[in-house]
């Protein structure tokens, strides 16, 4: 009655020992972490010489060395909460499409007369035309240039509205348009934060969306938030302008269409440069850092096909001006077209350091924000106070083990110590899950564990009572454990389903450290299940089948 299937012991076993075998590397968290660290760095291609190859050799590369991630309240680091400037995005649309009226009104200028963009809000594209009786053809022109909008929530909308006022067409995102656009800016804010991040090398970032407009970051094992706003706080947004003029008069008026932008190598000097870029860093496919012909620090780049045939024919028809590098609104360099630059590449120079230019150029690998950010929150969360989280969280646990071991052994006798290893099994299998999958450990996740402590007996307990009323019944012991099992099983499974239920629905719904408890006690249910209803039974079976006892005692 109580045999086990020979294979089934074998995948029992098997089950626990790969579990085992994966939480095995976080008892050598230092060691292994560094291990992996040095793996990074030979894919990445440095030589294994050194300290590499001392931490390369430090874990056996035969071995598992999947570790559980320690979150930000456990590890220390950063934590930002950004507000993106979505309403930058209108008015770089309507600077974008402004060339596409001109071009269009000027086909019909014979109807419409001349035509002259005119100072507006940000978000407008005002155009006059010099034929007032004809506005409302001109405006029907600018009409044609509406694209549909491919988002689910804008199906059959445009993306600009055209109205006229005064004489004048003007020209706006449409609100289904503006929809689409916040959520394409945030969507590609948090793709390239994302992308600068993990440039790196941090750990299991926390980089989601929170409300309409707003970023959360937060980055286990970075040294301060100030160092965490250097890699993601700036726009990192190139541009190529033609240059207009040069002047060191601050409050120069640069005049309508034109900007003023100071310089960063020669303090106190200034550009009027066209608003109107010919190359923009959203064409970069490719920026490394690198030296000039003079030994000094730069930064090679690299356009796409469309970008380097803007770029070639530029230079091809501008040579003897100057044309201007602008990073994040200062201009870095402005060296006079020599010659045509056909292939779309060049190199960028200035006063940088070898650190900037490197920094620099994962700026700009990494892709440019769509818009400027503001940081509302900003904290540093000390290592230290991560030990402490990481140490009162330790002793929870201990805490807990001991007082479930104790309460089962004094309870169940024999039994209750089976239930105890298995216990002890399960906590290491959830570890080994973990590491596995790649998870992220935060105080919430210790707190889910510590519930599954207390919840792993549950089971044991629903089984060594049915085996007691079975006893009474004047069965034999094996008939008793057989029928224990099989008459607990049904309530086991309801139990847990319904509390695995509310983890999912907590990890679907939740935010971070929601999440954190969620994963953890939802990893905790199956193998608390796997545990009780399969490794105690073994325990119990392989002893009974050892000592062949005539009455038990639970």
């Amino acid at each position: 009655m109580l045999d086990i299937p020979l294979w089934k012991r074998v995948v029992i076993w098997g089950v626990v020992a790969c579990g085992l075998l994966l939480a095995m590397p976080n008892l050598f968290y230092g060691k292994v972490e560094g291990h992996n660290d040095a793996v990074a760095l030979v894919e990445r291609g440095a030589e294994p010489t050194g300290d590499i190859a001392e931490a390369l050799a430090a874990w056996p590369s035969a071995l598992p060395s999947g570790l559980v991630n320690l979150g930000l309240d456990l590890r220390g680091g950063a934590h930002l909460l950004a507000e993106v400037h979505v309403e930058d995005v209108y008015a770089e649309r309507m600077d974008a499409l402004w060339p596409e009226v001109r071009d269009a009104l000027r086909a019909e200028r014979a109807t419409v007369g001349t035509i002259r963009r005119q100072e507006s809000a940000p978000e407008e594209l005002r155009v006059r035309v010099s034929e007032p009786d004809q506005i409302d053809r001109a405006a029907e022109v600018v009409r044609g240039l509406a694209q549909p909008i491919t988002s689910l929530t804008g199906v059959g909308s445009s993306d600009i509205e055209v109205t006229t006022a005064g004489g004048e067409i003007i020209v706006r995102l449409s609100e289904a348009e503006q929809r689409a656009t916040d959520d394409r800016t945030i969507q590609q804010s948090l793709e390239i934060i994302r992308r600068r991040v993990d440039e790196v090398g941090t750990r299991e970032p926390t980089i989601q969306r929170q409300g309409e407009d707003r970023i959360l970051i937060q980055v286990p094992g970075i040294g301060s938030a100030a160092e965490l706003k250097e890699i993601i706080g700036t726009t990192a947004k190139l541009t190529f302008n033609p240059v207009v003029n040069r002047t060191s008069d601050p409050a120069a008026e640069p005049g309508p269409r034109n900007i003023l932008v100071p310089s960063l190598d020669e303090p106190g000097e200034f550009y009027i440069l066209e608003r109107t870029a010919v190359v923009s860093g959203e064409q970069l496919t490719d920026a490394q850092p690198s030296f000039d012909q003079n030994g000094l620090p730069a930064v090679n780049f690299r356009f796409n096909p469309s970008g380097a045939r803007l770029f070639g024919d530029y230079t091809a028809e501008n040579i003897g001006s100057p044309f201007a590098i602008v990073l994040d609104n200062e201009v870095i360099s402005a060296p006079v077209i020599q010659s045509h630059i056909p292939g779309g590449s060049g190199i960028i120079t200035g006063n940088f350091t070898v650190e900037e230019s490197t920094q620099l150029a994962v700026l700009l690998r990494a892709g440019a924000l769509p818009a400027e950010m503001t940081f509302l929150e900003e904290r540093t969360i000390g290592p230290e106070l991560g030990q402490d989280s990481i140490d009162a969280g330790r002793i929870a646990c201990l805490v807990a083990l001991g007082a479930v071991l104790v309460f089962m052994a004094a309870s169940y006798g024999l039994f209750g110590i089976f239930a105890n290893i298995a216990l002890l099994l399960n906590v290491a299998m959830i570890f080994g899950i973990l590491s596995l999958i790649g998870g992220t450990l935060t105080l919430p996740g210790i707190a889910g564990i510590v519930l599954t402590i207390g919840m792993a007996v549950d089971a044991n307990v629903l089984v060594f009572e049915r085996i007691r009323e079975e006893l009474k019944t004047a069965r034999g012991p094996a008939r008793a454990i057989e029928q224990g099992y099989q008459r607990a099983l049904s309530a086991i499974i309801d139990a847990n389903i319904t509390t695995f239920i509310v983890a999912v629905i907590l990890f679907t719904l939740g935010a971070g450290p929601v999440r954190g408890f969620a994963v953890t006690l939802g990893i905790g249910i199956l193998t608390s299940v796997f545990t009780a209803i399969f490794v105690t039974r073994l325990l119990i079976v392989t002893w009974f089948d050892r000592r062949r006892p005539k009455t038990i005692e639970v």
